[in-house]
């Protein structure tokens, strides 16, 4: 976190709610940006984008004047857990064939050949 962002914070800053993932959002009225309050969110751990829930990300982007209730935060039976992106952790997708999976796959008609002059 930048010591810049935490200072700011502590002398505008107004708190507004913590999601899930313990990341802390604040918004200052004073402080006017294109004629709106400033947002902002102060992440817990690592600073990734992809750890703001919709329902934050909704309101932080002034999409909504409040936060999104917890019972419309709510997700439904059929919806999946909100996940960070994985991109270049070990849980990341890696299909099959794949270097960290051997880098072996099955054979198919449209495998390339290599040209080869006569």
């Amino acid at each position: 976190m930048n010591i810049g962002t935490m200072i700011y914070t502590w002398l505008r800053g107004d708190h507004v709610g913590v999601d899930e993932f313990d990341n802390r959002y604040y918004h200052s009225t004073k402080d006017k940006r294109y004629g709106r309050e400033k947002r902002w969110v102060l992440y817990r751990g690592r600073a990734e984008a992809t750890k703001v829930p919709p329902e934050w990300h909704a309101w932080l982007h002034h999409m909504s004047d409040a936060p999104l209730t917890e019972k419309a935060a709510q997700s439904k039976d059929w919806q999946k857990e909100h996940q960070p992106n994985l991109t270049g952790t070990p849980e990341a997708y890696r299909p099959q064939g794949h270097d960290y999976k051997g880098g072996a796959h099955a054979p198919s008609r449209s495998d390339y050949e290599a040209w080869r002059p006569e």
